[in-house]
């Protein structure tokens, strides 16, 4: 019997603390969470604010033998402390020894590719579900496309192909968390010939590269006419810039599954530009907006500018500006049959911050508390569509988000 169902590591944190507001709300009446960090003053004051007794745990990031006690104690670990290259190794490696369930918000490719390396086979013999990306990245990404599949499963109309997910509105500021996780990657793929390969294979998180269908090139940079997404869509497409991080999520579930979706499964994300005149100039705008900020924070004399204006780790938006963000994304695939389906996965809340803390709330209380309608897994380095699946279908709904799939009927 362990002490905890949920432990918050990094609940002193912009995000940690409203993903610990999120349980605070909405966790069943019994549910054993602790608060952890390394500053005990600063998570009593956390508890105080939420207004909850649970018990806090000291432990610094660095401190292996505190990590192992840490991960002893609970069924389920959030982790809301980044960047996770900094921080996030010693806490993973801990849950896979203990064989206890761990979520986080990475969005690092890097990272995750050396959590897989270091614990995928661990945490099998162990029975850890490692789940990263349980937040904005990559669960509408991971599980909008897990929801597509099923419809086109049910449907008997064939495997996936190509598939092409559009953020077709979207209100909410950048997170500091991300933007120094940027920074971090940024500056070991310059350093480092073979992270700089890993950072850029689209296929840098699957299990087996020399198992993958040769697909040729993905981009993740990619302008598109929307009409060749789906004849019934207008204007021109941007690039999505969370897409070469997300796109590798998504494949490493097809892997993990076996190729369930397809082995001619081709995957790409977008960002609408609308529909007017002034979309192809809107998408070449964007994608050149993205390259300079990618450049930008590459090179330290544009670096030092951008750091003054960009959000700073622990930043993040009123309460108000929390409340009012949303988002939409639309999946959209044809499948080998030729029938046409989309997917649509659809939330209130500043995506990065409100809507986040209730999917990776979510994340955590079905990993500890459904444990029966998880996906069968024997542990490992997971995603959010392989470790947690449908049971977090079921929550998120649940918790006012829409998520659903059907097939799209040709009108004429």
């Amino acid at each position: 019997m362990r002490d905890h169902d949920i432990v918050v590591y990094g609940a002193t944190g912009f995000a940690g603390v409203l993903v610990a507001g999120h349980l605070a709300a909405h966790a069943p009446a019994g549910t054993r969470i602790a608060l952890a960090g390394r500053s005990p003053e600063r998570l009593a004051a956390v508890r105080a604010r939420l207004g909850v007794d649970w018990p806090v745990i000291v432990a610094d990031a660095m401190d292996a033998a505190a990590l192992a006690g840490l991960a002893a104690s609970a069924r389920v670990v959030i982790s809301a402390a980044g960047p996770y290259a900094k921080y996030g190794h010693a806490l993973v490696h801990a849950c896979a020894q203990a064989g206890t369930d761990y979520a986080d918000l990475s969005g690092e490719v890097l990272f995750v590719r050396r959590s897989i390396d270091d614990n995928h086979e661990l945490a099998s013999k162990t029975g850890a579900r490692i789940v990263h990306s349980c937040g904005f990245d990559s669960i509408p990404s991971d599980i909008g496309v897990h929801v597509l599949h099923a419809a086109v499963t049910e449907a008997g109309a064939g495997e996936l192909t190509g598939t092409t997910l559009v953020v077709t509105s979207m209100k909410g500021g950048a997170s500091g968390g991300t933007i120094d996780s940027m920074r971090t990657q940024l500056d070991t793929v310059r350093a480092d010939r073979a992270a700089r390969r890993i950072a850029a294979s689209p296929y840098s998180l699957t299990p087996d590269r020399d198992a993958e269908p040769d697909l040729g090139r993905q981009e993740d940079i990619v302008t598109v006419a929307a009409r060749d997404v789906d004849p019934a869509l207008r204007g021109t497409l941007a690039p999505f810039v969370m897409a070469s991080y997300n796109t590798r999520i998504v494949r490493r579930s097809n892997a993990l599954r076996g190729y369930a979706y397809g082995r001619g499964f081709r995957y790409r994300e977008t960002i609408s530009t609308g529909t007017g005149p002034l979309s192809p100039v809107r998408a070449a705008a964007t994608t050149i907006g993205l390259g300079a900020l990618m450049a930008g924070l590459a090179l330290r004399p544009t670096r030092i500018v951008l750091d003054r204006i960009l959000a700073k780790p622990g930043d993040g938006p009123s309460e108000s500006a929390r409340r009012k963000g949303h988002f939409t994304m639309d999946i959209f695939t044809t499948t080998t049959t030729g029938a046409r389906f989309s997917a649509r996965f659809k939330a209130k809340g500043d995506p990065g911050y409100a809507a986040t803390a209730v999917m990776l709330g979510e994340s955590a209380l079905a990993l500890a508390l459904d444990r029966d309608a998880l996906p069968p897994s024997p542990g490992g380095v997971l995603t959010p569509a392989t470790g947690i699946g449908d049971a977090l279908v079921t929550r998120l709904r649940n918790a006012g988000m829409e998520i659903g799939a059907a097939e799209r009927v040709a009108t004429h």
